[in-house]
């Protein structure tokens, strides 16, 4: 069960704004949300209304104005990689459920900014970055998580071409699972087939708005660490032809795209998890007493201390760097890198998992108390080493760039 966040040990520490993967902007970013998420305290023992919370401050206090470019309401004249590592870290540190509501307005409004007519932008923008529009990002199947090409929801066109070549209509009929938001959110980023023979090169996106007729989201997925996940099911779900995002047969490479800016944002939620763990462990370590001495006096506790913050320094690098990459990338034009986000999301979330671990092992039974911090990051962490992209999918990606070179 959530409970209330409890308060962290001490404030996190923003040393790392010094490395030369940040600027002044990043920095005065970062000077202002620490003291304002510290001060958050959120009922989350409801995760679906605990999410809607989030979303109401996180866009009351101009934080969500980061996932979208300034000509829509952003903070910034566009996405920027480091900003979203520096919000999803500091916020995870804190409670991951308000790190889950903050990347959710990113990523299910991504392909938007990266596709989307001026009149979509208009249209949704504005209401991801004040909170009033809940965004989701539906990709994956029953049948087709890591293999996207295996998906089998169909988009058929159900009128002819206009005579602009625009489709007029299409209708939508699969199933989409473990959708991030599913339930809650006010419109759905969908990926479909619109050439069911082309592989991942018949796949097309559309924005489907949560009333559209045909699309049932009432099936909600219940996970160890609640957080709102949902089946949606599209029965003839027709939506009007500008509802396309992008071209069509172009949604697998913007898919690819939004989720290359937003990979190394989940190392950066992992990163931000594992920092608290570290923190709740040192805290521990200095105030448990035992056989005369605390904790911390024991050799054994400073070596398995010092391997945690060694790991948590080695994946913030990794991060770090695949964030500064992309966002000098797109200075160049737009240059990828899906390996070194590969790289920062496998070894900050496998990272993540190892110190957490070693956190709840130093606090003995308390560690596995129900509601106790390191007891729910625990159940956090698990599910970063799966979604956006599994381990073992990261290491193939990586792998496949090394031999290429």
């Amino acid at each position: 069960m959530h409970v209330a966040t409890p308060p962290a040990p001490r404030p996190p520490s923003t040393a790392h704004l010094a490395l030369p993967f940040f600027d002044d902007a990043h920095r005065a970013l970062a000077e202002g949300l620490v003291p304002w998420v510290g001060a958050q305290q959120v009922d989350e023992t409801d995760d679906r209304a605990a999410c809607r919370e989030w979303v109401k401050r996180l866009g009351a206090g101009g934080w969500l104005r980061y996932c979208v470019p300034a000509e829509h309401g952003g903070a910034l004249p566009a996405l920027d990689s480091r900003a979203l590592v520096l919000l999803r870290e500091t916020l995870a540190y804190h409670s991951p459920l308000a790190d889950f509501a903050f990347a959710m307005q990113g990523l299910g409004s991504g392909a938007i900014t990266l596709a989307g007519s001026p009149a979509q932008q208009a249209h949704y923008l504005q209401g991801v970055a004040r909170g009033e529009l809940i965004a989701a990002f539906a990709l994956s199947e029953p049948e087709a998580g890591s293999d996207v090409g295996a998906m089998q929801t169909i988009a058929t066109s159900a009128y002819p071409s206009s005579a602009s070549g625009q489709k007029d209509l299409y209708s939508l009929t699969g199933t989409k699972t473990w959708i991030s938001n599913g339930g809650i959110a006010d419109f759905y980023c969908v990926f479909a087939k619109t050439d069911p023979a082309g592989g991942t090169r018949g796949i097309s996106a559309f924005i489907v708005d949560a009333d559209t007729p045909g699309l049932d989201a009432s099936r909600h997925i219940h996970v160890m660490a609640p957080h709102p996940l949902a089946t949606l099911q599209f029965t003839d779900c027709k939506v009007r032809g500008d509802a396309l995002l992008g071209e069509e047969n172009g949604g697998f490479k913007l898919a690819m795209r939004t989720l290359d800016i937003f990979r190394a944002s989940v190392a950066a939620a992992a990163l931000g998890m594992a920092r608290r763990a570290l923190a709740e462990a040192v805290h521990h370590a200095r105030t448990r007493r035992m056989f005369g001495q605390t904790l911390a006096d024991f050799q054994l506790t400073q070596a398995k201390i010092g391997e945690m913050a060694a790991l948590v320094d080695s994946a913030a690098l990794l991060t770090y760097r695949a964030a500064w990459l992309r966002d000098e990338g797109e200075k160049r034009g737009g240059t990828r890198v899906t390996a070194e986000a590969a790289m920062a999301k496998m070894t900050a979330t496998e990272n993540a998992q190892r110190v957490i671990d070693m956190a709840l092992q130093l606090h003995g039974g308390r560690g596995v108390e129900v509601g106790s911090k390191v007891e729910s990051l625990y159940r956090d962490i698990r599910s970063l080493r799966i979604y956006e992209g599994a381990t073992e999918v990261q290491q193939l990606i990586i792998g496949k760039a090394v031999l290429q070179e």
